[in-house]
């Protein structure tokens, strides 16, 4: 594991420097691939994805990944990323059936090619990776098999396919496939009763309306109002002593405010960190949809678009990664694909997510009172936060609850 030496102030900001990232990356994938669906991410998993290239890169393409990532030096990196594979190693094993949270990491590369030791190392040690050398050329369909049943295994069949029949062509061009797994499953820290779930209009942004079940309790909220927008937090049972987890959503006032919110969020550094809901409040008409839907997308578009175009040229070639290192002066980066789906319930959320990426060579009416009121009835964002950390697992959109 790495050694860890930067003080916890100094990782709290870094930690929350990469929920910056995460907002700004949120903004770019809603405008140019997800601008009128439904959206959830693991902003984690791509990063972390993007820690582990930055590894076995050249210096150049490091040093861009690093300023992406607002990270002044590899050893910040370390430290980070010491910080972020300790949170999700969380899962010690043991199975709970109230919060379980996993991360996986796996590798697969051409038998032609073999890793350097350091970076072997890295993977055995820093993210305990499981590898794996296959024959891309001559079989990428059972390739395909193997990632997209390891896929399904590390996220408990949530996420069962990262790679469909029609990649065969791009597999067989492909030297290596890196891959991290994520999964959260939590409960309530008070659940929603069934029983007083009811249908109830949610407004679209054209100006129309779907019916869709709406879930409520009698109990103080973690309400906090702003100018323009609320933010709810729910909390989710905590049964580890160093870990704590919560769902957020961000409600603007309008039916049609989720950009102008999205740009406010966006536009200030630490701005989700800075409104955290800390107490209780009582609340009058209260409600939040059941939603469930998954979404998928190819991250290396978004990335590329953003200004990170090194580590998916030539230019960024991963001499720190692979043997023999003729060939690791021709691999790059070609994609990286994302896939994750959440569900929400009156018992908790259930989200995983995937993200893989490929080195080739060259060539998912309510009562209205005087309280403060929380009706989630039109298109808001939402968080899933490790809250000691402050590391945004999950996040997305929700624009219309009644498409899966």
């Amino acid at each position: 594991m790495f050694k860890l030496t930067y003080n916890m102030d100094e990782l709290g900001k870094s930690m929350e420097m990469q929920n910056d990232v995460a907002v700004i990356f949120a903004k770019h994938v809603i405008a140019t691939v997800a601008n009128s669906t439904n959206l959830v991410f693991s902003p984690t998993s791509i990063n972390v994805l993007l820690c582990l290239i930055a590894a076995g890169s050249s210096s150049f393409a490091k040093e861009r990944i690093l300023s992406f990532l607002m990270l002044p030096s590899s050893d910040h990196l370390n430290a980070v990323l010491a910080k972020t594979i300790f949170v999700n190693l969380a899962d010690s094993g043991e199975r709970s059936n109230i919060v379980r949270f996993s991360a996986a990491y796996s590798v697969w590369i051409d038998k032609s090619l073999s890793f350097k030791p350091s970076y072997k190392e890295l993977l055995d040690n820093s993210y305990k990776a499981t590898s794996s050398q296959v024959d891309f050329a001559s079989k990428p369909g059972e390739v395909i098999d193997e990632v997209n049943a390891w896929a399904k295994f590390k996220t408990n069949g949530v996420v069962t396919q990262i790679f469909s029949p029609n990649s065969i062509e791009h597999i067989r061009e492909s030297k290596l496939i890196l891959a991290n797994a994520m999964y959260f499953k939590g409960s309530w820290s008070e659940s929603f009763d069934a029983k007083l779930t009811i249908d109830y209009d949610f407004r679209l942004l054209d100006g129309t309306s779907v019916k869709v079940p709406f879930m409520t309790n009698g109990q103080d909220q973690y309400l906090n109002s702003y100018s323009g927008f609320q933010v709810l937090r729910l909390p989710y049972v905590k049964d580890h002593p160093h870990f704590s987890f919560s769902m957020y959503i961000y409600l603007p006032n309008d039916r049609d405010g989720l950009h102008a919110l999205l740009e406010k969020i966006s536009s200030k550094p630490g701005f989700l960190d800075d409104r955290i809901p800390r107490r209780r409040r009582s609340v009058g008409a209260f409600g939040i949809p059941k939603f469930k839907f998954s979404f998928e997308f190819e991250a290396s578009d978004v990335l590329k678009d953003m200004g990170l175009t090194s580590p998916f040229t030539r230019g960024g070639s991963l001499t720190e990664m692979v043997d023999p290192p003729s060939m690791a002066e021709n691999l790059y980066v070609s994609k990286i694909l994302h896939k994750a789906c959440i569900e929400v319930d009156e018992k908790g959320t259930e989200a995983a997510a995937v993200s893989v990426a490929l080195k080739m060579v060259a060539g998912c009416s309510l009562h209205k009172s005087r309280k403060p009121d929380f009706v989630a009835d039109h298109p808001f964002l939402f968080t899933v936060r490790e809250d000691k950390s402050g590391m945004i697992m999950f996040m997305g959109q929700v624009l219309d609850p009644s498409k899966h």
